[in-house]
């Protein structure tokens, strides 16, 4: 199905995805209950810095990103593996609030920003008629990390300091990604492209649209506030963890332990997502993925069993999957590929600035008192209001030809 190179992208991009999971909210979640302690802060201070943090990365990111469509890609991706080790390294010394907003920015902005805008940018850019396929496997790293890392670092936790672990990634990151990239991208270029049927002209039909055309477009607005459901909710939900936990009385290892189910259901639909892309396309398969997340927001605020929970992250994990691989095909269909990279740097940044959204209502609601069935509710309803507006132009989701 794919050649030798295509192999290569396909697997540096599972990398990337992976690796970033250490900026991603589901890993710092994991690390909330010590930092607060070492530093004696409130769930809602937490919260506040870790929104504040993400926000001002998203905003870096939408300049940063693009450069990525100007930059070698290797080149590009060195710069960002330094930066990830540098940032792991720094987390590691967090003793005060300042370091702490530092660092959980250099995560956010390295590990959850970079890494994964430059692997999908990567893949999407590379392929065409495989795009589907390709980003599903590619994606399937961050579900791999999903299912692998929660568990391990509880376990980690429960044997040596918080501070002693990042040292560790930061090593890791420093010596396995240089060579990895070498490997793999050293001779990618701008007009590398997956080979086709030279007699199947689409791709080179569409449009290809600069950003200022995109941000013009009311379009976009729609499907970003879709888009932007999974990112801030699912933030919350794995930032505050140990909220839901203690509200629901689940027990230590029972979200741990049902990021198993998520991630098992993460991939199965990332892969089935990818055939049925390339067959289907992602403009009528967008409908369907904030369904199971819509779903799972009334099995929280219905039901207390500790069953419940692996319901619940198995839900937001059906989503997961599709809104992985939905988040980069669908802009390269509707705005074509040829400006994706700053095109994906707007969207990667909105994603990330949802996320800080979505930690800060959370942190906000908790402070004020709000339960989490209030909050589960207060989700549903974003998410009804987006479905009900994606419906209403589902079918003006067409790229436009030349």
């Amino acid at each position: 199905m794919f050649n030798s190179l295509s192999l290569k992208v396909i697997i540096f991009g599972f990398i990337f995805t992976f690796f970033s999971s250490f900026g991603q909210s589901f890993f710092l979640g994991l690390f909330n209950s010590s930092i607060r302690e070492t530093l004696s802060i409130t769930h809602g201070q937490f919260g506040s810095i870790y929104a504040s943090a993400t926000l001002l990365s998203s905003f870096l990111l939408i300049w940063v990103g693009k450069k990525i469509d100007d930059i070698n890609i290797f080149q590009f991706a060195f710069y960002v593996t330094l930066l990830l080790a540098f940032s792991c390294f720094f987390f590691s010394k967090i003793s005060s609030i300042i370091f702490l907003f530092i660092a959980v920015f250099l995560m956010r902005f390295s590990g959850q920003g970079l890494m994964s805008h430059t692997a999908t940018t990567t893949i999407t850019r590379y392929f065409t008629k495989s795009r589907g396929k390709a980003l599903s496997v590619g994606w399937f790293g961050l579900s791999t990390a999903e299912f692998i890392l929660p568990v391990l670092i509880v376990y980690l936790l429960s044997i040596t300091a918080w501070q002693n672990i990042w040292i560790s990634i930061s090593i890791l990151v420093l010596i396995f990604l240089p060579l990895i990239s070498f490997f793999l991208i050293k001779k990618l270029d701008f007009d590398t492209r997956e080979q086709v049927d030279p007699t199947d002209s689409e791709t080179k039909e569409i449009k290809q649209w600069k950003r200022i055309e995109v941000i013009k477009d009311y379009r976009f607005y729609i499907v970003c506030l879709n888009m932007l459901a999974m990112p801030w909710i699912a933030t919350g939900v794995f930032v505050y963890q140990s909220f839901i936990t203690e509200a629901k009385e689940w027990g230590s290892f029972v979200i741990a332990q049902s990021f198993m189910v998520y991630s098992i259901l993460s991939v199965i639909t990332l892969l089935g997502s990818g055939f049925l892309i390339d067959k289907f396309t992602s403009r009528k398969l967008l409908i369907f993925m904030n369904i199971p997340l819509l779903i799972s927001t009334l099995v929280l605020f219905y039901f207390d069993s500790p069953i419940t929970s692996f319901i619940f992250l198995g839900l937001i994990g059906i989503s997961n999957g599709l809104a992985n691989v939905l988040g980069s095909s669908t802009w390269a269909e509707i705005y074509g590929v040829k400006f994706i990279g700053s095109i994906k740097a707007l969207t990667t940044a909105l994603m990330v600035f949802s996320t800080a959204f979505g930690t800060a209502l959370f942190g906000f609601l908790i402070d004020r008192g709000f339960s989490i069935e209030q909050i589960a509710m207060v989700s549903f309803v974003y998410i009804l209001i987006s479905l009900i507006l994606l419906v209403l132009v589902r079918n003006k989701l067409n790229p436009r030809y030349i």
